[in-house]
Protein backbone atom coordinates (compact mmCIF):
# COMPACT_ATOMS: atom_id res chain seq x y z
CA UNK A 1 0.00 0.00 0.00
CA UNK A 2 1.58 3.19 -1.26
CA UNK A 3 1.00 5.89 1.95
CA UNK A 4 3.98 6.60 3.45
CA UNK A 5 3.53 6.10 6.71
CA UNK A 6 5.23 6.31 10.89
CA UNK A 7 7.08 2.77 11.83
CA UNK A 8 3.88 3.08 14.77
CA UNK A 9 1.27 2.65 11.92
CA UNK A 10 3.14 0.27 10.02
CA UNK A 11 2.91 -1.88 12.79
CA UNK A 12 -0.35 -1.54 13.36
CA UNK A 13 -1.42 -1.60 9.63
CA UNK A 14 -0.47 -5.90 9.50
CA UNK A 15 -2.26 -5.85 13.01
CA UNK A 16 -5.49 -4.37 11.08
CA UNK A 17 -4.43 -6.71 8.19
CA UNK A 18 -4.69 -9.54 10.48
CA UNK A 19 -7.89 -8.66 12.45
CA UNK A 20 -9.65 -8.26 8.97
CA UNK A 21 -8.78 -11.56 7.37
CA UNK A 22 -9.30 -13.13 10.46
CA UNK A 23 -12.80 -11.18 11.85
CA UNK A 24 -14.25 -9.31 9.08
CA UNK A 25 -13.98 -10.26 5.52
CA UNK A 26 -15.75 -13.80 5.30
CA UNK A 27 -18.05 -12.81 8.06
CA UNK A 28 -19.82 -9.54 6.33
CA UNK A 29 -20.67 -11.78 3.83
CA UNK A 30 -23.83 -13.29 5.38
CA UNK A 31 -24.51 -9.66 7.34
CA UNK A 32 -24.34 -8.47 3.26
CA UNK A 33 -27.13 -10.61 2.75
CA UNK A 34 -29.22 -10.24 5.93
CA UNK A 35 -28.28 -6.50 6.42
CA UNK A 36 -27.56 -7.49 10.15
CA UNK A 37 -25.86 -4.86 11.90
CA UNK A 38 -22.59 -7.05 13.29
CA UNK A 39 -22.67 -6.14 16.78
CA UNK A 40 -20.14 -8.98 17.54
CA UNK A 41 -17.70 -7.75 15.13
CA UNK A 42 -17.82 -4.10 16.19
CA UNK A 43 -16.88 -5.38 19.72
CA UNK A 44 -13.86 -6.96 18.83
CA UNK A 45 -12.55 -3.88 16.78
CA UNK A 46 -13.72 -1.73 19.72
CA UNK A 47 -11.37 -4.35 21.81
CA UNK A 48 -8.91 -3.35 19.68
CA UNK A 49 -8.90 0.47 19.83
CA UNK A 50 -9.55 0.72 16.21
CA UNK A 51 -12.73 2.57 16.47
CA UNK A 52 -11.03 5.72 17.84
CA UNK A 53 -8.07 5.85 15.92
CA UNK A 54 -8.96 9.75 15.32
CA UNK A 55 -9.55 10.69 18.84
CA UNK A 56 -6.61 12.96 19.73
CA UNK A 57 -3.59 12.11 21.41
CA UNK A 58 -4.29 14.96 24.22
CA UNK A 59 -7.83 13.28 24.49
CA UNK A 60 -6.74 9.84 25.06
CA UNK A 61 -6.17 9.05 21.45
CA UNK A 62 -3.27 7.09 19.80
CA UNK A 63 -1.86 10.07 18.12
CA UNK A 64 -1.24 9.41 14.84
CA UNK A 65 -1.14 11.38 11.54
CA UNK A 66 -4.51 11.36 8.99
CA UNK A 67 -2.25 9.80 6.48
CA UNK A 68 -0.95 6.85 9.26
CA UNK A 69 -4.63 6.78 9.92
CA UNK A 70 -5.61 6.68 6.32
CA UNK A 71 -3.67 3.37 5.50
CA UNK A 72 -5.53 1.66 8.36
CA UNK A 73 -8.89 2.93 7.60
CA UNK A 74 -8.36 1.86 3.58
CA UNK A 75 -7.32 -2.10 4.91
CA UNK A 76 -11.01 -1.92 6.84
CA UNK A 77 -12.28 -0.87 3.48
CA UNK A 78 -10.70 -3.19 1.58
CA UNK A 79 -11.79 -6.17 3.84
CA UNK A 80 -15.69 -4.67 4.44
CA UNK A 81 -17.00 -1.05 3.22
CA UNK A 82 -19.71 -0.97 5.49
CA UNK A 83 -17.05 -1.67 8.32
CA UNK A 84 -14.93 0.78 7.54
CA UNK A 85 -17.72 3.70 7.22
CA UNK A 86 -18.90 2.79 10.36
CA UNK A 87 -15.64 3.57 11.85
CA UNK A 88 -14.78 6.74 9.84
CA UNK A 89 -18.40 8.00 10.23
CA UNK A 90 -17.53 8.15 13.85
CA UNK A 91 -15.03 9.75 13.27
CA UNK A 92 -17.07 12.50 11.66
CA UNK A 93 -19.51 12.52 14.28
CA UNK A 94 -16.38 13.76 16.19
CA UNK A 95 -15.49 16.39 14.37
CA UNK A 96 -17.90 19.18 14.36
CA UNK A 97 -16.98 19.24 18.14
CA UNK A 98 -13.09 19.30 17.46
CA UNK A 99 -13.38 22.10 15.35
CA UNK A 100 -16.06 24.41 17.49
CA UNK A 101 -17.05 22.59 20.72
CA UNK A 102 -15.97 24.01 24.20
CA UNK A 103 -12.68 21.95 25.75
CA UNK A 104 -15.65 20.12 28.47
CA UNK A 105 -17.70 18.64 25.00
CA UNK A 106 -14.65 17.97 23.29
CA UNK A 107 -13.69 15.88 26.80
CA UNK A 108 -16.69 14.19 26.55
CA UNK A 109 -17.02 13.01 22.88
CA UNK A 110 -14.06 11.58 23.08
CA UNK A 111 -14.10 9.90 26.30
CA UNK A 112 -18.03 8.24 24.92
CA UNK A 113 -15.52 6.83 21.73
CA UNK A 114 -12.46 5.74 23.76
CA UNK A 115 -15.32 4.22 26.31
CA UNK A 116 -16.27 2.19 23.15
CA UNK A 117 -19.21 4.42 21.74
CA UNK A 118 -19.85 5.62 18.22
CA UNK A 119 -20.67 9.38 16.66
CA UNK A 120 -22.94 10.33 14.18
CA UNK A 121 -23.57 13.58 12.04
CA UNK A 122 -26.60 14.64 11.80
CA UNK A 123 -27.55 17.28 8.69
CA UNK A 124 -29.74 15.99 6.12
CA UNK A 125 -33.36 15.81 6.53
CA UNK A 126 -35.82 14.78 4.13
CA UNK A 127 -35.84 17.87 2.52
CA UNK A 128 -32.61 19.31 2.90
CA UNK A 129 -30.09 16.54 0.98
CA UNK A 130 -27.37 18.91 -1.09
CA UNK A 131 -29.79 21.69 0.12
CA UNK A 132 -28.83 21.25 3.61
CA UNK A 133 -29.77 25.21 4.24
CA UNK A 134 -32.99 24.03 3.75
CA UNK A 135 -33.39 21.98 7.37
CA UNK A 136 -36.24 22.45 9.10
CA UNK A 137 -34.98 20.92 12.26
CA UNK A 138 -35.78 23.34 15.23
CA UNK A 139 -34.08 24.58 18.73
CA UNK A 140 -35.50 27.20 20.66
CA UNK A 141 -33.48 28.23 23.94
CA UNK A 142 -35.41 27.80 27.26
CA UNK A 143 -33.80 29.22 30.05
CA UNK A 144 -30.78 26.79 30.36
CA UNK A 145 -31.97 24.74 27.80
CA UNK A 146 -32.74 24.23 23.90
CA UNK A 147 -35.85 22.69 22.86
CA UNK A 148 -34.81 20.53 19.72
CA UNK A 149 -37.68 19.37 17.37
CA UNK A 150 -37.43 17.43 13.40
CA UNK A 151 -36.35 14.55 11.86
CA UNK A 152 -32.94 13.45 9.97
CA UNK A 153 -32.74 10.89 7.78
CA UNK A 154 -30.09 8.89 5.92
CA UNK A 155 -28.03 9.26 9.69
CA UNK A 156 -24.65 6.84 9.35
CA UNK A 157 -24.57 5.06 13.10
CA UNK A 158 -27.62 6.65 13.98
CA UNK A 159 -29.17 3.27 15.68
CA UNK A 160 -25.97 2.76 17.37
CA UNK A 161 -24.26 6.05 18.19
CA UNK A 162 -23.09 7.02 21.77
CA UNK A 163 -23.72 11.00 21.12
CA UNK A 164 -25.18 12.46 17.91
CA UNK A 165 -24.21 16.20 16.55
CA UNK A 166 -27.30 17.67 15.19
CA UNK A 167 -27.92 21.29 13.01
CA UNK A 168 -30.74 23.39 13.83
CA UNK A 169 -32.25 26.43 13.11
CA UNK A 170 -32.21 28.86 15.99
CA UNK A 171 -33.35 31.49 13.69
CA UNK A 172 -35.70 30.23 11.13
CA UNK A 173 -35.89 33.79 9.10
CA UNK A 174 -31.91 34.21 8.47
CA UNK A 175 -31.26 31.45 6.13
CA UNK A 176 -28.00 29.36 6.63
CA UNK A 177 -27.30 32.08 9.26
CA UNK A 178 -29.42 30.95 11.89
CA UNK A 179 -28.50 27.57 11.67
CA UNK A 180 -26.34 26.36 15.07
CA UNK A 181 -25.30 22.66 16.18
CA UNK A 182 -25.50 20.75 18.97
CA UNK A 183 -24.20 17.55 20.56
CA UNK A 184 -27.20 15.64 22.16
CA UNK A 185 -25.99 12.35 24.24
CA UNK A 186 -28.02 8.97 23.18
CA UNK A 187 -30.67 8.62 26.36
CA UNK A 188 -31.80 12.22 26.24
CA UNK A 189 -35.61 12.53 26.69
CA UNK A 190 -37.18 12.75 22.93
CA UNK A 191 -34.12 11.47 20.85
CA UNK A 192 -35.50 8.46 19.19
CA UNK A 193 -34.46 6.79 15.99
CA UNK A 194 -36.27 4.94 13.04
CA UNK A 195 -36.33 1.73 10.90
CA UNK A 196 -32.83 0.98 9.99
CA UNK A 197 -32.87 1.76 5.74
CA UNK A 198 -32.53 -1.06 3.72
CA UNK A 199 -29.67 -0.29 1.66
CA UNK A 200 -28.18 -1.44 -1.73
CA UNK A 201 -24.69 -1.72 -0.46
CA UNK A 202 -22.36 -0.81 2.83
CA UNK A 203 -24.80 -3.23 4.70
CA UNK A 204 -22.91 -3.94 7.99
CA UNK A 205 -23.35 0.39 8.67
CA UNK A 206 -26.08 1.38 10.53
CA UNK A 207 -28.73 4.26 8.60
CA UNK A 208 -31.61 5.90 10.21
CA UNK A 209 -33.74 8.54 11.17
CA UNK A 210 -32.89 10.24 14.01
CA UNK A 211 -36.00 12.16 15.65
CA UNK A 212 -35.91 14.92 18.04
CA UNK A 213 -39.38 15.88 19.85
CA UNK A 214 -39.10 18.26 22.62
CA UNK A 215 -35.86 17.27 23.07
CA UNK A 216 -34.33 19.11 26.21
CA UNK A 217 -30.80 19.70 26.30
CA UNK A 218 -28.18 22.02 28.27
CA UNK A 219 -27.36 25.44 26.73
CA UNK A 220 -23.54 24.56 27.15
CA UNK A 221 -24.38 21.78 24.31
CA UNK A 222 -24.41 24.40 21.57
CA UNK A 223 -21.24 23.74 19.50
CA UNK A 224 -19.49 27.29 18.99
CA UNK A 225 -21.84 29.65 18.49
CA UNK A 226 -25.37 30.29 17.21
CA UNK A 227 -25.58 30.76 13.99
CA UNK A 228 -22.52 29.46 13.25
CA UNK A 229 -23.73 25.70 12.53
CA UNK A 230 -23.80 25.67 8.53
CA UNK A 231 -20.08 26.83 8.83
CA UNK A 232 -19.01 24.23 11.27
CA UNK A 233 -20.97 21.44 9.30
CA UNK A 234 -19.07 22.77 6.02
CA UNK A 235 -15.52 23.03 7.94
CA UNK A 236 -16.59 19.42 8.87
CA UNK A 237 -17.46 17.69 5.41
CA UNK A 238 -14.21 19.50 3.57
CA UNK A 239 -12.92 16.93 5.79
CA UNK A 240 -14.94 13.61 6.18
CA UNK A 241 -15.41 13.92 2.16
CA UNK A 242 -11.20 13.04 1.99
CA UNK A 243 -12.34 10.01 4.53
CA UNK A 244 -15.17 8.60 1.88
CA UNK A 245 -12.51 8.77 -1.04
CA UNK A 246 -10.11 6.63 1.55
CA UNK A 247 -12.97 4.21 1.72
CA UNK A 248 -13.37 4.04 -1.73
CA UNK A 249 -9.95 3.68 -2.64
CA UNK A 250 -10.43 0.48 -0.49
CA UNK A 251 -13.29 -0.58 -2.54
CA UNK A 252 -11.21 -0.12 -5.52
CA UNK A 253 -8.22 -1.88 -4.35
CA UNK A 254 -10.26 -4.70 -3.35
CA UNK A 255 -11.51 -4.60 -7.25
CA UNK A 256 -7.96 -5.06 -8.35
CA UNK A 257 -7.14 -8.01 -5.69
CA UNK A 258 -10.11 -10.25 -6.54
CA UNK A 259 -9.63 -9.48 -10.93
CA UNK A 260 -5.91 -10.65 -10.19
CA UNK A 261 -6.68 -13.92 -8.39
CA UNK A 262 -9.21 -14.71 -10.50
CA UNK A 263 -7.41 -14.27 -13.51
CA UNK A 264 -4.25 -16.17 -12.38
CA UNK A 265 -6.71 -18.82 -11.79
CA UNK A 266 -8.93 -19.11 -14.30
CA UNK A 267 -7.83 -20.65 -17.89
CA UNK A 268 -9.02 -20.31 -20.89
CA UNK A 269 -7.78 -21.24 -24.22
CA UNK A 270 -4.76 -23.05 -22.85
CA UNK A 271 -3.87 -20.05 -20.67
CA UNK A 272 -5.07 -17.98 -17.25
CA UNK A 273 -6.68 -14.98 -18.62
CA UNK A 274 -4.53 -12.74 -17.35
CA UNK A 275 -1.77 -13.64 -19.69
CA UNK A 276 -4.22 -11.87 -22.46
CA UNK A 277 -3.18 -8.49 -22.66
CA UNK A 278 -6.51 -7.23 -22.61
CA UNK A 279 -6.72 -8.21 -19.40
CA UNK A 280 -3.40 -6.78 -18.45
CA UNK A 281 -4.66 -3.08 -19.44
CA UNK A 282 -7.89 -3.37 -17.34
CA UNK A 283 -5.19 -4.09 -14.80
CA UNK A 284 -3.00 -1.65 -15.36
CA UNK A 285 -5.93 1.09 -15.86
CA UNK A 286 -7.14 0.07 -12.80
CA UNK A 287 -4.49 0.27 -10.36
CA UNK A 288 -3.15 4.03 -12.19
CA UNK A 289 -6.98 5.09 -11.44
CA UNK A 290 -6.73 3.50 -7.77
CA UNK A 291 -3.45 4.92 -6.95
CA UNK A 292 -3.96 8.44 -8.06
CA UNK A 293 -7.16 8.08 -5.90
CA UNK A 294 -4.93 7.24 -3.29
CA UNK A 295 -2.44 9.97 -3.32
CA UNK A 296 -5.10 12.51 -4.07
CA UNK A 297 -6.77 11.46 -0.47
CA UNK A 298 -2.81 11.61 1.12
CA UNK A 299 -2.57 14.99 -0.48
CA UNK A 300 -5.80 16.26 1.37
CA UNK A 301 -4.83 14.71 4.47
CA UNK A 302 -1.32 15.76 4.53
CA UNK A 303 -2.24 19.37 3.74
CA UNK A 304 -5.20 19.46 6.74
CA UNK A 305 -2.46 18.37 8.99
CA UNK A 306 -0.23 21.14 8.31
CA UNK A 307 -3.38 23.41 8.69
CA UNK A 308 -3.65 24.39 4.85
CA UNK A 309 -6.91 25.16 3.26
CA UNK A 310 -8.23 21.73 2.02
CA UNK A 311 -11.78 22.14 0.71
CA UNK A 312 -10.71 21.87 -3.29
CA UNK A 313 -8.18 18.92 -2.65
CA UNK A 314 -10.84 17.33 -0.24
CA UNK A 315 -13.45 17.72 -2.78
CA UNK A 316 -11.60 16.17 -5.41
CA UNK A 317 -9.94 13.20 -3.56
CA UNK A 318 -13.93 12.54 -2.68
CA UNK A 319 -14.84 12.71 -6.07
CA UNK A 320 -12.37 11.10 -8.20
CA UNK A 321 -12.17 7.60 -5.39
CA UNK A 322 -15.78 7.32 -5.74
CA UNK A 323 -15.93 7.97 -9.12
CA UNK A 324 -13.15 4.82 -10.06
CA UNK A 325 -14.34 2.91 -7.37
CA UNK A 326 -17.30 2.33 -9.33
CA UNK A 327 -14.97 1.82 -12.54
CA UNK A 328 -12.75 -0.20 -11.07
CA UNK A 329 -15.64 -2.73 -9.45
CA UNK A 330 -17.38 -2.94 -12.44
CA UNK A 331 -14.15 -3.83 -14.74
CA UNK A 332 -13.34 -6.27 -11.77
CA UNK A 333 -17.07 -7.75 -12.75
CA UNK A 334 -16.23 -8.15 -16.45
CA UNK A 335 -12.97 -9.76 -15.93
CA UNK A 336 -14.71 -12.58 -13.57
CA UNK A 337 -17.01 -12.54 -16.88
CA UNK A 338 -20.86 -14.45 -15.60
CA UNK A 339 -19.25 -15.16 -12.46
CA UNK A 340 -18.88 -11.52 -11.50
CA UNK A 341 -22.42 -11.09 -12.17
CA UNK A 342 -23.51 -13.78 -8.90
CA UNK A 343 -23.54 -13.21 -5.85
CA UNK A 344 -21.80 -15.95 -5.22
CA UNK A 345 -18.69 -14.25 -5.89
CA UNK A 346 -17.52 -11.31 -4.21
CA UNK A 347 -17.14 -8.77 -6.93
CA UNK A 348 -20.73 -8.04 -7.67
CA UNK A 349 -21.09 -6.35 -3.83
CA UNK A 350 -18.32 -3.95 -4.81
CA UNK A 351 -20.33 -2.40 -7.10
CA UNK A 352 -23.29 -1.85 -4.50
CA UNK A 353 -20.92 -0.65 -1.86
CA UNK A 354 -19.51 1.97 -4.06
CA UNK A 355 -22.34 3.51 -5.21
CA UNK A 356 -23.21 5.67 -2.02
CA UNK A 357 -19.60 7.08 -1.98
CA UNK A 358 -20.77 9.60 -5.11
CA UNK A 359 -23.94 10.19 -3.44
CA UNK A 360 -23.27 11.02 0.48
CA UNK A 361 -21.25 13.77 2.13
CA UNK A 362 -21.98 15.72 -0.92
CA UNK A 363 -22.60 14.37 -4.41
CA UNK A 364 -20.40 13.97 -6.52
CA UNK A 365 -22.35 16.95 -8.57
CA UNK A 366 -21.92 19.09 -5.56
CA UNK A 367 -18.06 17.94 -5.35
CA UNK A 368 -17.60 19.24 -8.96
CA UNK A 369 -19.29 22.42 -7.89
CA UNK A 370 -16.52 22.89 -4.88
CA UNK A 371 -13.91 22.65 -7.14
CA UNK A 372 -15.08 25.14 -9.41
CA UNK A 373 -15.46 27.57 -7.17
CA UNK A 374 -11.94 27.16 -5.95
CA UNK A 375 -10.48 26.82 -9.59
CA UNK A 376 -12.37 29.44 -10.86
CA UNK A 377 -14.05 31.66 -8.08
CA UNK A 378 -17.21 32.62 -7.49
Amino acid sequence: MAYLISEEAQDLLQDVKNFCEKEIMEQCKEYDRSGEWPKEIYEKAIEQGYHALEVPEEYGGPGLSRVDVAALIEQMAIADAGFATTISASGLGMKPVLIAGSDELKKRACDLILEGGFGAFCLTEPGAGSDAGAGKTTAVKDGDYYVLNGRKCFITNGGVASFYCVTAMTDKTAGVKGMSMFFVEAGTPGLSTGKEEDKMGIRTSNTCDVVLEDCRIPAKNLIGAEGKGFSIAMKTLDQARTWMGCVATGIAQRGINEAIKYGKERIQFGKPIIKNQAIQFKIADMQIKTETARQMVAHALTKMDMGLPHSMESAIAKCYASDIAMEVASEAIQIFGGYGYSREYPVEKLLRDAKIFQIFEGTNEVQRIVVANNTIGR
